[in-house]
């Protein structure tokens, strides 16, 4: 599953071609939560999923197969989301229920997180909800349990409509800022720690668009410029998850050093 291109089928209609878009476009805020989650004492997410688009040639000439089918477990790099299969397909025979699964960014259309039974994300779902009567969709929501609200209004952050700004940073980011300051100082180590793969933690808090968590790192020292084994830097994870607020402060402190 090496291709950077996003698969759509041909049963797939513009609507959920847009779908398919929007979920691509704003997985970032997906990751961002699931970041938190895993470094929570107490769980916040009753669900974490992400769809994506599986692939297998049959014949040669002949245009793919395509099935759009769900992942749990879910882990992010930056450039590829790792998760095991929880579908069992209808016409692919390469892939099956259970397996582990590497798939380019490219590949995600949607992606879905629950918390205390309200639904975030979730665009393919939404636009099939919207195609449905009120007594499907009753029952739709039912046999997921959870509360999938207005299927015209969908929300990718918590108390989205409340609190705009957490849109632009996650609040854990803000109010771990002393904890992490103390981490650091308790364990300087961590600021130049490159794992296996060559990502740091200044990697990982701008993949997740994390600001005062980056600006905190860089102050204690974290080097921009550090590069993963495939050769990215902050900067370049920043720019590729558009995390347009971690920008100027990445490139302010390029340039003042």
């Amino acid at each position: 599953m090496a291709s950077q291109e996003l698969f759509y089928s041909k049963a797939d209609d513009a609507e959920m071609i847009q779908a398919f878009e929007k979920a691509k476009a704003t997985f970032k805020y997906f990751w961002r939560e699931l970041s938190w989650e895993f470094r929570r004492i107490v769980p916040a997410l009753d669900l974490a999923v992400v769809k994506v688009a599986l692939t297998q040639q049959m014949d040669e000439g002949e245009e793919p197969l395509v099935e759009h089918m769900w992942l749990n477990d879910i882990e992010f790099d930056g450039d590829t989301v790792t998760g095991v299969l929880i579908n069992t397909p209808n016409e692919l025979t390469n892939v099956e229920n259970g397996d582990f699964l590497q798939i380019p960014l490219q590949q995600v259309s949607d992606w879905l997180f629950a918390a205390e039974g309200k639904t975030y994300g979730g665009f393919t779902v939404q636009l099939l909800r919207s195609q449905m009567s009120d007594a499907d969709r009753a029952e739709h929501d039912e046999a997921w349990g959870l509360d999938f609200g207005d299927f015209n209004d969908i929300s990718v952050v918590f108390k989205q409509k409340e609190h705009p700004e957490n849109l632009v940073e996650h609040p854990m980011s803000i109010n771990m800022k002393e904890s992490l300051q103390e981490f650091l100082t308790n364990n300087p180590e961590e600021i130049t720690h490159q794992d296996e793969f060559g990502y740091a933690l200044l990697h990982r808090e701008s993949i997740a668009g994390n600001r005062t968590s980056v600006e905190v790192l860089l102050d204690a020292g974290a080097d921009r410029s550090m590069q993963t084994q495939s050769g990215k830097t902050a900067l370049d994870f920043a720019k590729q998850m558009q995390w347009e607020h971690l920008l100027p402060v990445l490139e302010d402190k390029i340039q003042a050093n």
